[in-house]
């Protein structure tokens, strides 16, 4: 006489499990496999809204707006210092696809620091350079590099 074999009336519990670890809105801190670690808000499993990542590797943070998991809109990145362990802000502005963009301002060392616009993560449009020695220079960028018209301050 031949088996018949029917089929299940539920559904596998991983199906269930899956659905219960789809992130989204608030969360409390989620851990990557590497240490990474995230704390705020998701849409769809990605980071999204506001939040804060920290990287294990140097110990940096990010905190600020994501979108589609990558940091867009305003946000401030500090590095930590080898040092003293205090935390040292390097970047505080816009942010677009994960790259410095917009109006931002960028910490080189404590006298030296460049505030003005950014374009794919370089110095592009109008902005200022704070070296030093005292001397600023205020004009255009492109490419990282002086362009256009400007004025040095001795």
């Amino acid at each position: 006489m031949p088996f018949v074999k029917y089929p299940r009336s539920t559904e596998p519990p991983w199906k269930d499990w899956d659905t219960k670890a789809q992130k989204s809105g608030l969360r409390h801190t989620i851990y990557s496999v590497n240490g990474d670690q995230y704390t705020g808000e998701w849409l769809n499993n990605q980071r999204h809204g506001k939040g804060t990542f920290v990287w294990k590797k140097d110990n940096s943070i990010y905190e600020g707006e994501w979108k589609c998991g990558k940091r867009s809109g305003f946000g401030t990145y500090s590095v930590q210092d080898p040092n003293s362990g205090e935390h040292l802000k390097v970047y505080s502005g816009c942010w677009k696809s994960d790259k410095k963009h917009g109006y931002g301002t960028y910490f080189y060392t404590d006298k030296e620091y460049y505030e003005g616009d950014w374009e794919a993560g370089q110095r592009s449009g109008w902005g200022r350079m704070y070296f030093g020695n005292g001397n600023i220079y205020e004009g255009e960028w492109r490419e990282d590099k002086h362009h256009g018209q400007g004025m040095l301050r001795l």
